[in-house]
């Protein structure tokens, strides 16, 4: 077989980048993409400092021309994909009489628009490593809030939710192709997103990018035979 290769979203930094790298270290030439420029060209200069075959795609992801032009790009460079991890997300905490359309629209369109568009755009690279040897795989990051809603991330737990119900819809549509998707659902994670709670829940108190990246791992170690729908990740104590 070919080398295997990957599409990593949000992968300038937290559970993006530990994910990157994972690939990396189990061989695939990874393809990141990320908002800013510079923060994911340090990123990419990182792993590349570890050796790992990576590559950067800046862009916005909300956009539809841009993630055409960030699957295209890796299409060039690889020819092939056999795994995809959506992971670029957003959240804008609001009351709900406070919600402003703006940051609504951009939550929707980063959380879920982008997860639909990366798939429609990506899933005849993706048959065909499934059809090659049953394992393609995608990896949808959600969230603890796309299982139980949050007060105050009303939008973005509807999002998350969503992609959970998205990733359930996949798993019944394209199995016979040989593409098991994967919904991760963690509850507070110590990267920048969670920096508005750090008051209340210490970092060190957090689940680890490393932790959600190492459920990846275990995800290319399984046979064609086994399909996890999603993993749900909680601090000890915490309740459901």
């Amino acid at each position: 077989m070919a080398k295997p290769a990957a599409i990593v979203t949000g992968a300038s930094s937290g559970i993006g980048l530990e994910i990157a790298r994972v690939l990396g270290q189990e061989g695939y030439s990874v393809t990141m993409a990320a908002r800013r420029p510079e923060k994911l060209e340090a990123a990419v200069a990182e792993l590349k400092g570890e050796g790992l075959d990576v590559t950067g795609i800046a862009g916005n992801l909300s956009g539809e021309e841009e993630i055409r032009n960030v699957v295209e790009a890796h299409r060039e460079r690889c020819g092939r994909l056999d795994v995809l991890v959506n992971n670029a997300g957003v959240g804008v905490g609001a009351a709900v009489a406070e919600i402003e359309t703006k940051r609504m629209d951009m939550q929707i369109a980063v959380n879920l628009r982008s997860v639909v568009l990366f798939y429609r755009e990506s899933v005849d690279m993706l048959r065909a490593a499934g059809a090659e040897h049953r394992n393609a795989l995608v990896v949808n990051t959600s969230s603890i809030s796309g299982k139980s809603g949050e007060a105050w991330l009303s939008v973005y737990s509807a999002t998350k939710h969503a992609v959970v119900g998205w990733t359930e819809a996949m798993n019944k549509e394209l199995a016979g192709d040989g593409i098991k998707s994967t919904a991760l659902c963690p509850a507070f994670v110590d990267t920048p997103m969670t920096d508005f709670v750090k008051g209340e829940v210490a970092a060190e108190d957090m689940i680890r990018p490393q932790d959600i990246a190492e459920s990846v791992r275990f995800l290319l170690r399984l046979s064609p035979a086994c399909v996890v729908p999603e993993i749900m990740f909680i601090r000890p104590g915490d309740r459901l």
